[in-house]
């Protein structure tokens, strides 16, 4: 189910979600699946058949606020990809983007949830009343979206008459993989760091206690129950066992448990994840050090990750925006009419540049135009665009790792494009592999919570579970490849310095 993007239209870049409808859509969801288990060829009744765990993956730094007593949101979620907080992220950093860098293993950008937070606080008038308010300010929590679903999974029915509320009385807490994105966890100590929150929201109206962020928990263990009257019957008791981010969820999925291992996820955006072991790698040439996952007590396994804005949104925007194709498929369709771009690139730098050059400054561009391009053209270089852009990330983790792969598991809706997985292979030069299960993300979130109920015993086990069901080897000409290659650099430089950082105002 597709959430409602809202858009602000007195506001360019803003990009926010309703908590409500995220809430509501995921127990649809849940409804849809117990109904279709029911009437299976298995007829899997949920009541009489328990489920042994669930699990949660979420887009990883969308930001919610809300009152704990009411279960109503204070403001629409902040998306991970909004640019209202650009210029809180210039502030911070002051001149230095990688100022947090050897606590957070993140550079100082608009895209992680500390900067959303500290927007919040200056901003949303009932926030700030809630926060002044001695008898109030222990009712405000924040939370990325797995704490929120958590909290309606194992809450109960708001009294308020409202229809903005939600669940209350909920279990509050997040994993280590979430909390590394907000610019507020010790990629070391993996705990919240007063200093960092001190840090991020120096100058806001007012402070927030630490009991309104979520506790910090491993990314494997039972968390808590379904509650009852939560909202779905079947599911009452059910105990929520794992919590990964999408990205390393993804990676989780993909049997990537040793050093050295690396995953492409092409969704919304574009990430690029490989695990580097129990020790932080630190970066740079613009990749971010995060935490790949957590298994129960054991140590933290960390990654080096490239993350990119807009890949299937750039599809989604052909769609919606520009409105010359009908369904992300048809870009396939109308990019195989011509054999190739024939000069034009496609820059979808819509939020600034992400991995690895971090360009607050950047916006999307087509440049290479001339009067013999068409639809076909466009479609082709906005696919195109992702295959570069991954190339990009793909390069930085080899300076970064020392560690040069020789293929690239992929995963995504985006992996269903051939002509795609075909470039892609072409562009980076080694072979691109995907799996028979395509969702990885959400394999990985159910391989995690198995683990915790015994399930699975061990890692070795999900890895045999893992399967290929397509290979595509690179086929294009070296020189071929460095002439587009050379094209997309001179695309980049045209998207930069575009925009001019106002003076800082929160």
């Amino acid at each position: 189910m597709e959430h409602t993007q809202f858009f602000p239209s007195q506001h360019i870049g803003r990009h926010e979600h309703d908590p409500i409808e995220i809430w509501q859509n995921t127990l649809q969801c849940i409804q849809n699946v117990v109904k279709a288990l029911q009437e299976s060829e298995f007829q899997i009744d949920l009541q009489k058949q328990p489920l042994k765990a669930i699990g949660i993956t979420n887009q990883r730094e969308t930001t919610i606020a809300w009152n704990a007593v009411t279960g109503e949101p204070y403001y629409n979620a902040i998306v991970w990809d909004d640019l209202r907080t650009t210029d809180i992220a210039a502030s911070i950093a002051n001149g230095n983007q990688n100022l947090l860098r050897e606590k957070t293993g993140l550079p100082v950008a608009s895209y992680f949830a500390g900067t959303k937070v500290r927007w919040m606080i200056n901003n949303v008038a009932e926030l700030q009343e809630d926060l002044m308010d001695p008898h109030k300010k222990d009712q405000v929590r924040f939370g990325t979206v797995d704490t929120w679903l958590v909290y309606q999974l194992t809450g109960t029915p708001s009294t308020s008459s409202t229809e903005s509320a939600a669940n209350v009385g909920g279990t509050f807490l997040t994993d280590v993989t979430n909390a590394s994105r907000w610019l507020f966890m010790d990629l070391k100590t993996l705990q919240w760091d007063e200093g960092l929150i001190e840090q991020v929201c120096n100058g806001s109206k007012v402070s927030f206690p630490i009991s309104a962020l979520p506790d910090i928990k491993s990314s494997s263990e039972v968390y808590g129950y379904c509650s009852k009257e939560f909202g779905v019957a079947a599911l009452e008791g059910t105990p929520i066992a794992a919590i990964l981010g999408d990205q390393q969820a993804a990676l989780f999925g993909q049997g990537a448990f040793s050093p050295g291992e690396a995953k492409n996820t092409y969704g919304t955006g574009l990430f690029l994840m490989m695990n580097t072991g129990t020790t932080p790698t630190p970066s740079t040439h613009g990749l971010l050090t995060t935490v790949g996952y957590r298994l129960g007590e054991e140590e933290a396994i960390y990654a080096l990750e490239g993350s990119v804005s807009h890949s299937g949104s750039t599809i989604q925007w052909l769609r919606d925006q520009l409105q010359i194709i009908k369904s992300a498929p048809e870009s396939e369709v109308y990019a195989k009419k011509v054999d190739s771009n024939d000069g034009l690139y496609f820059v979808p730098a819509f939020s600034g540049l992400f991995a690895p050059y971090w360009r607050s400054d950047a916006r999307a561009c087509i440049v290479g135009m001339t009067a013999s391009h068409n639809k076909n053209h466009f479609c082709r270089a906005a696919l195109e665009a992702t295959a570069y852009q991954t190339k990009d990330v793909f390069d930085a983790i080899d300076r970064d790792s020392h560690v040069s792969l020789k293929e690239l598991r992929v995963d995504g809706g985006g992996t269903a494009n051939s002509l795609l997985m075909q470039f892609q292979a072409d562009i980076i030069n080694v072979p691109v592999v995907k799996p028979v299960v395509k969702e990885t993300t959400a394999l990985g979130a159910a391989f995690a919570a198995g683990l915790a109920v015994g399930v699975w015993k061990n890692l070795e086990e999900l890895k045999a579970l893992w399967a290929e069901e397509e290979r595509f080897l690179p086929s294009m000409a070296e020189d071929v490849r460095k002439k587009n290659l050379n094209g997309w650099k001179k695309a980049i430089d045209k998207s930069m310095s575009w925009v001019e950082q106002p003076e800082v105002k929160d």
